[in-house]
C-alpha cells in the first residue's frame, strides 16, 4: 500500500484536488438554484408541496442509472459528472431551503414591511439570514452525499477519485487492484470530512450572531 501510494502521490493529490473541486463548484450551483427556487415557491403550499415532492422523488432516482443515460447526449468526461453532481446536491438543499424560509414568523416579514422594505430586500436582509442555518444544515447533508456521488461519476470518466476505484474493481484480483480502491474509498473519506469542517466554519462565520445564540 505504501508503495503504491509513493509511487502515485502526485496522480493521488491531482484526482483528489479534482474530486474536492467538482464537489464544491456542484455545491455552490446548486445552492444558488435550491435558494432561487425556494424563494419563488415557499410562500405557495402547493409550489412548496411540490418542490419538496419533487426532492423526494428525485433522492429516489439511482444515480449509476442516470449517470448512465447522460452519457448518450453529452458523452463522456466532466459534463455528465456536473450534472449528475449539482442535480443531487440541488435536492437536500432546496427542501431545507423551503423549510427554512417558511418557518419564519409572519409578524418578523410584517414589521420589516411596516417600515417600509421591500419584498425583496425584505428576503435578503431578514428572511435569507434567519433561514440560513436550516439552509447550510441541507448543504452539509448535500455534501456528504455528492461527495460519494462524484466518485461514481467516473464510470463517465468524470474527474476525482472514483477513477481509482472503478480501475481497481475492474481488475479485481489482479495487481494492486486492492490498493486502488483502499486509496479512492478513504481519499473520498477523508475529503468529506475536510468539507463538512469547512461548511461548519462557513456556517460560524456567516450566521449572525444573534441566530447563533
Amino acid at each position: 500500500m505504501w508503495e503504491f501510494v509513493a509511487d502515485r502521490y502526485q496522480q493521488i493529490l491531482f484526482a483528489g484536488w479534482q474530486h474536492f473541486s467538482l464537489v464544491v463548484q456542484c455545491l455552490i450551483l446548486a445552492t444558488v438554484i435550491a435558494v432561487v427556487i425556494a424563494a419563488l415557491v415557499y410562500r405557495s403550499k402547493t409550489l412548496s408541496g411540490l418542490a419538496n415532492g419533487v426532492s423526494a422523488v428525485g433522492l429516489t432516482l439511482p444515480s449509476f442509472a442516470l449517470i448512465g443515460l447522460l452519457i448518450a447526449p453529452f458523452g463522456f468526461g466532466a459534463v455528465p459528472a456536473v450534472i449528475v453532481v449539482a442535480f443531487y446536491a440541488t435536492l437536500p438543499i432546496l427542501r431545507n431551503a423551503v423549510v427554512g424560509l417558511s418557518g419564519i414568523s409572519p409578524t418578523v416579514v410584517e414589521s420589516a414591511r411596516g417600515i417600509g422594505m421591500s419584498r425583496l430586500r425584505t428576503l435578503l436582509r431578514i428572511e435569507l439570514p434567519l433561514a440560513w442555518p436550516v439552509i447550510l444544515a441541507g448543504v452539509r447533508v448535500s455534501a456528504q452525499m455528492v461527495m460519494g456521488i462524484a466518485a461514481i461519476a467516473a464510470y463517465a470518466l468524470g474527474p476525482g477519485l472514483g477513477g481509482f476505484i472503478f480501475t481497481g474493481l475492474s481488475r479485481l484480483g489482479g495487481a494492486n487492484s486492492l490498493e486502488s480502491v483502499v486509496v479512492g474509498v478513504v481519499g473520498v473519506i477523508l475529503l468529506a470530512l475536510l468539507l463538512d469542517l469547512l461548511l461548519v466554519g462557513l456556517g460560524r462565520l456567516t450566521t449572525p450572531r444573534g441566530i447563533r445564540v
